[in-house]
């Protein structure tokens, strides 16, 4: 197998027995070992059907390379990252994420939780692999390491109950969509009383059943099309709140009690002001926040008014957590849905933005989309892709021919961002790295403003 069909710039993704399979998760097994020098490595895996034997590839793999090798049994990602902060050790979870039936990948991480990407280890773990593939064996050492198990699920729960006391909020009824991913495996442990004591949360379960084939919807929550069933169940029990993860159960999609989705911008907004007033008790006088620079421009705005300063990043989340610990910032979120905790080792974890939004929706009377709409005066465009032959030549063709009216300032951090320097609106131009894309993100003050925005620059790029 070719590699670089399957590794990608932060993770692995692949379709199983065509660009991924046993073979290659147990040529990276060696390969993680000899790239990090671990002489103790963590694996688990989600639950696809796949991703049993990889991970016990990758345990032959990692073992012949000399590492201890704890297998931790079904875990999401956020319970990699867990165990790779208080166990101090790396380690790599076997999943593909929101990715349909049929793939599979590989997250990993350093010791600490840590992010491995293609620059700082992902490329060299990759040509190691390949070499032992295309050798058709994998070296061993003297000594192999050897392999036990260890089950992290309740300390998981515990580690995230201990920073969102849920206990004496009001009783919510919430309907969670795990769409056949693992949430449907943490939610009980976490929010339910199937390993700690309960909470006032009565927990509506849509599709808790673990089903890598996905028979009800792709666990995809970013796609309007897979957040219906969850919007009509909480429409139909009544709920105060809706929740929805993707098959990884990295990232959280809230909905609020009329059935309709709440921005990722406006979760990152309320979250970001809930740790900056914790972290200001706790003695911070200017807490960082960290967002990506299509997030709405509503988060700095509101980070500034809490007393903390915001810091704007590129999209992606190695430079989320790249900057969450050079700043050290007490929390970042992305336009996506990913959400990122200093007390989670810098690391994104969708159940804990979730405990969130329920301590603070918990704390009140209010409904979730009033509490939203504090945090959502801006129209968004969404995030719109346009085929180009040209990336850069058609992102210059809109910059000389879009006549905003008004003066605007440019910033080329990540792509093209135009805004008008009265406020009024903004968008931005970003190619994709693997297709012939331009995607369009834009914000406005007022619907119009958005239509003329939206259908004047992609009129201008589609012309």
């Amino acid at each position: 197998m070719n590699l670089a069909d399957s590794f990608k710039a932060y993770d692995v993704r692949g379709i199983e027995d065509e660009t991924i399979n046993a073979d290659v998760a147990l040529a990276v097994g060696f390969a993680f070992v000899a790239v990090t020098g671990a002489d103790r490595v963590l694996v688990g895996g989600d639950m696809r059907p796949s991703s049993e034997d990889y991970v016990a590839a990758f345990t032959r793999g990692a073992a012949a390379a000399g590492a201890d090798v704890e297998q931790l049994g079904l875990i999401s990602t956020d319970m990699l990252y867990h165990a790779s902060g208080v166990l101090n050790a790396p380690g790599v979870v076997f999943t593909a994420s929101h990715n349909p039936a049929g793939y599979n990948g590989i997250k990993m991480t350093r010791a600490a939780a840590v992010p491995i990407s293609a620059d700082t280890g992902l490329a060299e773990i990759q040509a190691k692999a390949q070499s032992y593939l295309d050798a058709g064996f994998v070296e061993s050492v003297a000594e192999a390491g050897e392999v036990s198990q260890r089950d992290t699920l309740t300390g998981y729960a515990e580690y995230l109950r201990s920073l969102v006391d849920l206990s004496n909020i009001r009783p919510l009824k919430v309907v969670v969509d795990a769409g056949n991913g693992m949430a449907g495996y943490t939610t009980p442990a976490v929010l339910g009383d199937k390993v700690l004591s309960s909470l006032p949360i009565d927990i509506i379960p849509l599709y808790f059943e673990l089903d890598g084939t996905f028979p009800n919807h792709p666990a995809n929550p970013i796609e309007p099309a897979n957040l219906v069933d969850l919007q009509n169940a909480v429409r139909e029990h009544g709920a105060d709140l809706g929740l929805a993860f993707d098959g990884d159960a990295d990232r959280c999609f809230v909905i609020d009690e009329r059935g309709e989705p709440v921005t990722p911008s406006a979760i990152t907004a309320m979250v970001a002001v809930r740790e900056i007033a914790r972290a200001q008790n706790a003695g911070e006088t200017t807490p960082v926040i960290i967002y990506n620079l299509i997030t709405s421009k509503v988060v700095p705005e509101a980070v500034e008014a809490a007393g903390g300063r915001a810091v704007e990043t590129r999209v992606g989340h190695s430079f989320i957590k790249a900057y969450m610990a050079e700043h050290s910032a007490v929390f970042g979120g992305e336009h996506s849905a990913h959400y990122y905790f200093r007390d989670f080792f810098n690391a994104d974890t969708g159940m804990l933005a979730a405990m969130h939004v329920l301590a603070m929706l918990g704390s009140t009377t209010a409904t979730a989309s009033s509490l939203a709409a504090e945090y959502t005066p801006y129209v968004a465009s969404g995030e719109i892709n346009s085929q180009v032959a040209d990336q850069a030549g058609s992102i210059a063709q809109v910059l000389a021919e879009f006549d905003p009216g008004v003066e605007t300032t440019i910033s080329t951090i990540d792509g093209t961002t135009m805004a008008a320097t009265n406020g009024d609106w903004w968008f931005n131009l970003r190619p994709s790295n693997t297709e012939p894309l331009l995607r369009f993100n834009a914000e406005a003050a007022d619907p119009s403003t958005m239509v003329w925005l939206r259908d004047t620059v992609l009129g201008i790029l589609r012309a």
